[in-house]
């Protein structure tokens, strides 16, 4: 018993020290593009961590994987919670591997604003997929960010195609207007919804409809059938209200079931459709330049809170405005012109 108990402890002490090994650049980017899992996720938790050192370490990752020529499609998929999306997922996953396809899942998963916390069980609704030695699936926490989308859910993108994943799904919480964020980093984005729900006009009231490239009428099975047959009309009539996208694309509206697996090979058709006539008009291309100047202006943009927020020097200055503002003495409004007219003296 005692021999057991030891060979026990041994095993333990060398997973904790595999743990605190620290793993150098060379040995994750050799990991990653040899499509190793747990060599991808442990440079997405690298990408993920706000520790100082961690930081220099990702973007050196993150700068190798770049180099590396990818061929992939980036397919955004939002909704509003209950619409089924992490069904619809496992259902497109598992479609696209048994076609040959090598897919990644990036599932955000909404924080709490009390507690900071996150469920994190994506793995456990996507069982199936999670098996498939052909997916990667990946739950991140939203933190505090906007869009339904992890602070690093860009530079984690690049690193699923790095790995040699062809589609890279990326799965929102579903918050409304801000799903602009989502729409950034994609070459499709796909918008489920329910019919029946009477969310007909708060889609058009939210704006996400104008940016969809297609709407997908999910749970179109059983009694729900002529319901979703409905919703494909209203929707399409919609669709007529908003003007032409530049890239000539006219969004599609159809129905699925993930329960029945019914529609979704269909719609995968559409989006492989979709990337092809913009290959061809030069709009895909295009399209990612952009949103990589864009991905640098709000890098920046964080960059700079982040340093204004370490300086000592802020953090005094705006606790002792933080006392004024309590105090009515000075409005918020004037107290952050008076915050940055004091630091930006100093610098």
């Amino acid at each position: 018993m005692a021999k057991k108990k030891s060979t026990s402890d041994d095993t333990v002490s060398k997973i904790k020290t595999l743990r605190k090994q620290e793993i150098s650049v060379d040995t994750l980017t050799e990991g990653i593009f040899k499509g190793d899992k747990a060599m991808l996720a442990k440079a997405i938790t690298l990408l993920e961590s706000t520790q100082p050192t961690h930081f220099e370490k990702a973007n050196a990752v993150v700068e190798k994987c770049l180099s590396r020529p990818v061929e992939s499609i980036r397919l955004g998929i939002t909704g509003v919670p209950g619409v089924g999306k992490s069904s619809f997922i496992e259902t497109l996953g598992t479609t696209l591997t048994a076609l040959g396809k090598k897919v990644a899942v990036l599932a955000v998963d909404p924080s709490s604003s009390l507690s900071k916390g996150s469920i994190l069980g994506d793995k456990t609704r996507m069982q199936a997929l999670s098996n498939d030695p052909n997916a990667f699936i990946r739950p991140s926490p939203s933190g505090s960010s906007l869009g339904g989308v992890a602070q690093k859910t860009r530079e984690s993108i690049m690193l699923c195609e790095a790995a040699g994943y062809d589609v890279v799904l990326v799965e929102t919480v579903g918050v409304g207007q801000s799903e602009i964020a989502v729409h950034s980093m994609v070459d499709f984005f796909l918008l489920l919804k329910l019919s029946g729900a009477g969310d007909e006009l708060q889609g058009i009231k939210r704006g996400i409809m104008e940016m969809a490239d297609a709407i997908a009428i999910n749970k179109a099975d059983g009694s729900n059938v002529e319901k979703a047959k409905l919703a494909v009309t209203e929707f399409q009539r919609a669709l007529h209200l908003y003007p032409p996208k530049q890239n000539g694309w006219i969004p599609k509206v159809m129905k699925c079931s993930a329960s029945e697996n019914t529609g979704v090979r269909e719609i995968w058709d559409m989006v492989e459709d979709f990337a092809r006539q913009n290959k061809e008009n030069g709009f895909f291309e295009k399209n990612r330049k952009n949103q990589n100047k864009n991905w640098f202006l709000q890098t920046v943009d964080d960059h700079l809170k982040q340093f204004f927020h370490q300086k000592p020097a802020f953090i005094k200055v705006q606790n002792e405005l933080l006392k004024e503002i309590e105090q009515n003495k000075v409005s918020p409004f004037y107290a952050a012109k008076l915050l940055l007219d004091k630091i930006t003296k100093e610098l």
